[in-house]
């Protein structure tokens, strides 16, 4: 018998397979990166059809095959249900998401980077139109400090190493030159 992992994750992307069947990539909290199928979940009968939606963030039991992961259940959190309403906002989702599926690799629990990005999708949802831009800058910094590719630079340490709260909004926007040279540093030493 398996053991069923129950976690909690954000989906990241998904592409379908076979005649009904659905593949997702999840971030979870206690398992890191997750590639995990679910069977005919396209079907109309399929009660998770609505819950396992891109960018949702749900409970989630994992079972872990030999080659593979499957969801046998969900639901969902309530939780960065406002992400998807806004095309600005899923934009900025989409591609941090993006991101996401090309740093993370493997089964690596990360619960700090996820917590991070919880918050930072949390102020993202609330967020007006004209912050969008620092708010995803402080995200991919923040995801990338996490992962150990941001250095010691002091005049950023405020917007690594402080609570993600809305106040870094503004210091994200007298500080964006030198975030968007780190980001690109850093992604550039990614090879990725």
């Amino acid at each position: 018998m398996h053991h069923i992992h129950h976690t909690e994750g954000i989906i990241l992307g998904s592409r379908n397979y076979g005649e009904a069947g659905k593949c997702f990539y999840i971030f979870t909290k206690e398992l890191g990166m997750i590639y995990a199928s679910a069977q005919g979940i396209r079907k109309m009968s399929s009660k998770l059809r609505f819950i396992l939606q891109d960018f949702a963030y749900v409970k989630v039991d994992l079972v872990q095959g030999k080659d593979f992961w499957r969801v046998t259940s969900a639901s969902k959190t309530n939780k960065l249900e406002g992400v998807l309403k806004n095309y600005g906002i899923y934009g900025v989702f989409f591609n941090i998401a993006k991101l996401l599926k090309r740093l993370l690799a493997g089964v690596e629990k990360n619960e700090t980077l996820f917590e991070d990005l919880v918050s930072g999708l949390s102020v993202l949802e609330k967020s007006e139109i004209e912050d969008l831009r620092n708010i995803e800058a402080i995200i991919v910094l923040r995801i990338l400090n996490n992962l150990g590719y941001i250095g010691g630079d002091e005049i950023l340490q405020n917007l690594i190493k402080s609570p993600f709260e809305e106040n870094l909004i503004f210091e994200a926007s007298k500080s964006r030159p030198q975030i968007l040279n780190q980001i690109n540093k850093a992604l550039k030493e990614t090879h990725l």
